[in-house]
Formats: C-alpha cells, structure tokens, sequence
C-alpha cells in the first residue's frame, strides 16, 4: 500500500535536506543551508501530521524521524559552526589551536542527539517542550550566521565568545526548562495569550531580515523564562 509509505518518503525528505545543508556548509555556503534547513523544517513538520492523518504512524517511522531530525538539526548546524570557526578571529592566546578548535562545533550535533533521544522517552513534552527544540536551535544558528555574519568574523567577535554561546546553545537543548509549544486547542485570549504575545513578538522581529529567525528563536526561550518565572511566584 503506497499510504503508509508516505510519511516516511516525506522524513526522508528532511533528511535529504539535512545532507545537502552540511554540505552547503562545509563550503561556506551558508544561504543554501539555510534554505534546506528551513525545507527539512516543513518535512517535519508534515510527516508527523500526514502519518496521523493518515492513520498509519509506526515504529519505523519514529526512529527515521529522528536519525532525520539529527542530521538535519544537529549535523547541519555543527557544520555551519564548523566552517564559522575557520573564519572567526582567534586572540593570540589560543591562536596555536585554531586548527582544532573548529571540531568541538560538533559537541552540537552530539547535544541535539541526546535531546532527541530524551524527547522521545519523555512523557512530559506532549503538550510543551522540556529544553530547546533541535528544529529552534538549527534556525538560530543559520539564520544568525546569515544575518551577522559581517560581524561574527570581524575583530569585534572572536573564537571565544562563540565557542562559550555555542555551550550555552548546547546546554539549552538538554537544560529542564519548560518551554510553550505553539499548539492550539482553542483560540481564546484567557488560554494562549502567551501565545499570541510570542506571534506579535515574531512580527516585529521581521525586520531584522536575515537574522528575523534567530530573534524569533531568543524571543521564544525569553518569553518562556519570563512565564515560567511567573508561574513559579
């Protein structure tokens, strides 16, 4: 039955999309890869619903998603990162170890592993997220390198200081931080609010261009914070 082959045609798809990204990467060409991490983005997101719909969702097709999702979200923006510290500016202190320095950037894909294997064990993140999404972390990263990139390898940034928010980004995607999902099951003000507050947020954060994206991305993770504490007093 050709049915029940069409979710995993459409995960495969993010994965080809996640292949070509890291190899765009590995050549500098960050705009491609971006443009096929935002695709493999829209394959994700339709796999899950066309199997749903459906009606022919499978153990198979949970692992593929995700060796997908790993590639597209943790290998490609690794790559990104990896290509970045080749062209960042090293202070003279660690200047002997900028031929290796480049390759911790793969720590991300090791990190987004481990939270799509926590994900898919956690029964907490049905209706929200525990940690940042590999999808939100990917699209920050590309769309930050694409919109600043003038400025990451000029001497004002250095190897350092993205190395330490390359960490930070890591910890986040493992860190037991509770996170909104944009699922709706009504539209009323009293129950999305934080929702709507996040989508106008993201209206504004259009005019930044080429690093709309990772604005959106630090929005989310902020407001997030900022609701949780709330919650919390």
């Amino acid at each position: 039955m050709i049915r029940k082959h069409i979710p995993n045609a459409l995960t495969c798809c993010n994965l080809m999309c996640g292949c070509m990204a890291t190899g765009a990467a590995f050549y500098g060409n960050y705009r491609w890869a971006i443009v096929m991490i935002i695709v493999g983005a829209i394959f994700d997101f339709f796999d899950g619903m066309v199997a749903r719909l459906l009606g022919v969702s499978s153990p198979i097709g949970k692992e593929l998603d995700s060796l997908a999702d790993v590639v597209t979200f943790g290998v490609a923006p690794s790559a990104i990162l990896f290509y970045l510290f080749h062209e960042v500016h090293y202070p003279d202190v660690i200047a002997p170890l900028s031929h290796y320095i480049p390759y911790t950037a793969f720590l991300m894909a090791a990190f987004s592993a481990l939270r799509l294997a926590k994900f898919n064990l956690d029964q907490r993140q049905t209706s929200s997220f525990i940690g940042l999404p590999t999808p939100a972390n990917a699209l920050f990263w590309a769309s930050l390198v694409v919109g600043q990139h003038a400025f990451l390898v000029s001497l004002k940034f250095n190897a350092v200081f993205l190395f330490l928010f390359m960490l930070l980004s890591c910890m986040l995607l493992v860190a037991e931080i509770p996170l909104f999902a944009l699922k709706f099951k009504d539209y009323s003000w009293r129950n999305n609010s934080v929702k709507y507050i996040f989508l106008a947020g993201c209206a504004l954060c259009l005019c930044l261009g080429a690093s709309s994206l990772a604005a959106m991305i630090v929005w989310y993770v902020a407001l997030s914070l900022a609701t949780n504490g709330r919650q919390g007093r």
